[in-house]
C-alpha cells in the first residue's frame, strides 16, 4: 500500500520562513510566511565570554556554560544539516512528496493568497475539494454530508425522501458532487464532459452507487445545454441533460469539466442532478453554483463567504 501524503502545508526549504502547499499530488503556488525565531533564544557565546561565566559563577556558571555550548553545537548541526540538503551548490533535488522534498523554486511574490487556518473547511457554507483544489457555495437549504458512498466532495439539499421506484433507497432533490476524471485516455473538455453525462444521468436517475435500481430506471434523455465555459479561471465544458424516468418526476443533470487550478491540471468533473417539479430548484441555480467555483485561496468576485441562495 502506497503512504500518501495528505494535502497541507509543509516547510519550503528554498525560501526560509515560508510554507508552501502540497495539494496531495504535487506542490502548488500557495504559500504563507511563519515566524522564525532562535532555539531557546540562546545566543552563541565566544571561549572567553564562557570562561569568564565559570569564574564568576563557580558551578552554577559551568552548568550554564555547558547548556550554552550545548545549544551552539545543536544550531550548528542544524545549519550542517540544512547544508547537506542544499548541497554545495546552494540547489536541490527533486522530490514526489513532503516531509523529504523540497517544491521547485517559485516568486511567491506572485502566488496566489493561501487559505488562512480554519477557513472555508469549517464554513458551513462552503465546499471545499482539497484534490482537485476549489471551493464551492453552498446554497441556502443545502448542506455538506460528512460521508458518502463514493467518496466525493459533495453537496445536496436537506432532507431525503425514498427514492421512487425503489423503497430501500434515498435520495436527494438536488446534489451537487466534485470528482477528479480518471479511467480515460480523454483530455479535451468538450469530449470529457459528452462522455461523463451518461454516468452522470445514470447515477443520479438510473442505478445508484450501489448498483440499485432507483426511479424506475431512465426512460429517455434529452440534451438542452452544451457550451464552453469559464471556470475558476479555466476555461471548460457543460453538457446538460432532462431525464424522464419511469418513476417520479425525473430531473436535469449536467456534466461540468475544467482544468484543474493546481498541480499537474488535471481535469475536475462536477457533476449536478437537480429533480423536477419543484420551484426550489431553478435550473439557474445550476448556473449561480458554477460561477461561485474558486480556486482554493481566492475570495474574489462573490466567492468563498457569500451566499448562493435558490
Amino acid at each position: 500500500m502506497s503512504n500518501v501524503t495528505p494535502p497541507g502545508w509543509y516547510p519550503d526549504v528554498n525560501v526560509p520562513g515560508t510554507e508552501r502547499w502540497w495539494d496531495g499530488a504535487a506542490w502548488t503556488g500557495h504559500t504563507r510566511s511563519t515566524a522564525v525565531t532562535q532555539p531557546l533564544g540562546l545566543h552563541p557565546q565566544s571561549a572567553s565570554q564562557a570562561s569568564a561565566n565559570v569564574t564568576r559563577g563557580g558551578g552554577r556558571g559551568l552548568r550554564a556554560a555547558v547548556a550554552t555550548t550545548a545549544a551552539v553545537l545543536v544550531a550548528a548541526a542544524v545549519v550542517v544539516t540544512g547544508f547537506l540538503v542544499l548541497g554545495e551548490g546552494g540547489g536541490t533535488e527533486s522530490r514526489s512528496s513532503p516531509g523529504s522534498t523540497a517544491p521547485p523554486p517559485t516568486d511567491s511574490a506572485s502566488a496566489p493568497a493561501p487559505t488562512p487556518a480554519g477557513g472555508p473547511e469549517d464554513d458551513a457554507a462552503v465546499l471545499v475539494d482539497q484534490l482537485n483544489g476549489v471551493t464551492l457555495l453552498v446554497p441556502d437549504g443545502w448542506e455538506k454530508p460528512e460521508n458518502t458512498l463514493d467518496d466525493a466532495s459533495t453537496m445536496r439539499t436537506v432532507g431525503s425522501y425514498t427514492c421512487p421506484g425503489d423503497s430501500g433507497s434515498l435520495c436527494y432533490h438536488g446534489t451537487v458532487s466534485v470528482r477528479t476524471a480518471s479511467g480515460t485516455g480523454l483530455t479535451d473538455m468538450k469530449a470529457l464532459a459528452e462522455e461523463d453525462i451518461g454516468t452522470a444521468a445514470d447515477r443520479a436517475y438510473g442505478r445508484n452507487s450501489v448498483d440499485a435500481l432507483i426511479h424506475g430506471g431512465i426512460r429517455s434523455q434529452k440534451e438542452v445545454a452544451s457550451r464552453s465555459v469559464t471556470v475558476a479561471g479555466r476555461t471548460g465544458y457543460l453538457v446538460r441533460r432532462r431525464i424522464t424516468t419511469g418513476a417520479g418526476p425525473g430531473g436535469h443533470v449536467q456534466s461540468l469539466v475544467f482544468p484543474s487550478a493546481v498541480g499537474s491540471e488535471t481535469p475536475v468533473v462536477v457533476r449536478y442532478a437537480f429533480d423536477a417539479g419543484g420551484d426550489e430548484l431553478p435550473l439557474t441555480l445550476m448556473d449561480t453554483i458554477t460561477e461561485g467555483i474558486r480556486p482554493i485561496g481566492d475570495a474574489t468576485g462573490g466567492g468563498v463567504g457569500s451566499t448562493v441562495a435558490p
